[in-house]
């Protein structure tokens, strides 16, 4: 079963994870739990939809090239809930 979202890990040791993440229209990546503090860098200006593990939900107003980063334990799933266009991100975990 597709999730409509592929992932693309571009570097890593040690220090850093550094994954592609691309989710098509209506696509999602599933629920996860991050074990590692982490930034995403979004490499589009978009919408995409956060459903948190306690049941609440943020929509995160993505712009090319703005940073953000979220703590260690971010539990969620994060959705493309719009039809046109794939939302493509870089996130880059720190390991150590």
């Amino acid at each position: 079963m597709s999730t409509g979202s592929r992932s693309e890990v571009q570097l890593e040791n040690e220090h850093f994870r550094v994954t592609k993440w691309t989710i098509e229209p209506g696509g999602a990546i599933p629920m996860h739990r991050h074990e590692h503090e982490y930034v995403v860098v979004p490499l589009v200006t978009d919408t995409m939809h956060v459903a948190n593990a306690d049941g609440s939900e943020i929509v995160a107003e993505l712009v090319a090239g703005r940073s953000y980063t979220r703590p260690s334990g971010a539990e969620h799933r994060i959705e493309n809930r719009g039809d046109a266009a794939d939302v493509v991100f870089v996130e880059v975990e720190k390991l150590s």
